[in-house]
């Protein structure tokens, strides 16, 4: 039976995407929920899972624009349509059954692509995801470590991705923005434009938390299977402080002032075509050790293209770290309608004074943007001066004073 594949509703305000990558050629046999294509909209890159199992008989719309409700593929469904597939490039994707008949850890969608590109069994990987699954950055790691062992006599052509400007060693690629990076654009411009933020700053002494990171981290992943990071301490920080200075979680609708009673902390996660902001929801309920699984689960999605429209909506503060990239300091942007946005930085040691004596302490920088629409700047310092408080000395997140 035939059935037509439809672009769905990918969230609120979304009519339209971008068909990206077809993961599949036409004749290919598919899978139910096998990733067809790449649905790229201004929020985050998708994949169109198949509905049923049966073969892709014909593409419809390969490339450009699509609405949603549009038809950009029909499938032949049903058992008989799969029993011939065609030969798949590599087995890298087929996950191999050990001597206990055992199947090994599952290969995610983009790094069984690079597997078949590369000639890398990713199967046989140890994966670093969630559940051990083998991410992409899995297989680019095995593919670097096997690169000298296959000599390459010379040098690959450049091939340029786009149309090329100039001729010789003078040249320009002119790539288009995809909707991604346009609304990333829109909402950094229109937040420079509309708001009157500005940042204070402030540092804090990173080695209680360090400490406490030392000591107890290997008994957390054992309970817990999870790293004990640095975010969940921030992320509960954040939130006692917002709970003591409401203005830092509200916003301005009109004429009004919005004081959120809840707390949906976005973190700001590098998705490679960009920074998207996963929401974690109620994060005032959750414990640290479910405040790092969602961290995680975020993490490996967005890599995947794996995220949900949904859940980057909404959010009432966000946090950025732009430490991991080895930043010192910086101004970080808000992300409208929220009023504050706090940047964590690189943890360096340096000379401090403490107790009247010179010491050398792991210190990290912290930035607060915030509107001063609605935020004066008494509540702002405050604001980062207990966050700094909280974190120096994490007792307090316990006792929540």
């Amino acid at each position: 039976m035939a059935l037509e594949l439809k672009i769905p509703a990918v969230g609120e305000s979304i009519t339209e995407v971008e068909i990206g990558q077809w993961l599949k050629k036409e004749g290919d046999a598919v899978a139910v929920d096998e990733p067809l294509v790449e649905l790229v909209t201004d929020k985050a890159t998708l994949e169109l899972p198949s509905p049923a199992q049966g073969r892709l008989t014909k593409i419809l719309i390969p490339s450009g624009q699509a609405k949603v409700g549009d038809v950009v593929a029909l499938l032949e469904e049903g058992a008989a349509a799969v029993t011939s597939p065609p030969v798949q490039p590599a087995p890298a994707s087929v996950p191999s059954q050990g001597a206990a008949g055992v199947t090994e850890a599952k290969v995610m969608p983009s790094a069984e692509r690079l597997a078949a590109q590369t000639g890398i069994q990713a199967a046989t990987l140890p994966g670093t995801g969630p559940g051990g699954r083998v991410l992409k950055e899995d297989v680019q790691r095995a593919a670097a470590a096997a690169a000298p062992a296959t000599p390459s006599p010379m040098p690959q052509p450049y091939s340029p991705p786009s149309p090329v400007v100039g001729k010789g060693e003078r040249r320009d690629d002119v790539v288009p923005m995809t909707p991604l990076r346009r609304r990333i654009a829109e909402r950094l411009l229109s937040a420079k434009q509309n708001t009157a933020m500005l940042t204070t700053f402030n540092e804090a002494d990173m080695g209680i938390v360090m400490d406490l990171r030392k000591e107890y981290g290997e008994a957390f992943q054992k309970k817990h299977g999870l790293k004990l990071g640095f975010m969940s301490f921030f992320v509960k920080a954040v939130v006692q402080a917002l709970q003591e200075i409401p203005q830092l979680n509200a916003e301005i609708r009109g004429t009004d002032i919005v004081y959120h009673r809840y707390y949906d902390i976005g973190i700001a996660v590098g998705g490679g075509e960009g920074l998207v902001v996963p929401v974690i929801r109620d994060a005032d309920r959750l414990s640290m050790a479910q405040i790092e699984a969602v961290i995680a689960d975020f993490g490996a999605r967005v890599k995947e293209k794996k995220i949900k429209p949904e859940e980057l909506m909404g959010g009432t503060f966000t946090i950025t770290n732009g430490g991991i990239y080895g930043s010192l300091n910086s101004t970080p942007i808000l992300n409208p309608p929220q009023v504050g946005i706090l940047g964590m930085h690189a943890i360096n040691e340096r000379p401090v004074a403490k107790n009247g004596a010179v010491v050398i302490r792991p210190m990290m920088n912290l930035a607060l943007s915030y509107d001063h629409r609605i935020v004066d700047g008494r509540e702002a310092v405050t604001f980062l001066k207990r966050v700094k408080e909280l974190i120096e000395n994490p007792v307090r997140l316990t006792l929540e004073v």
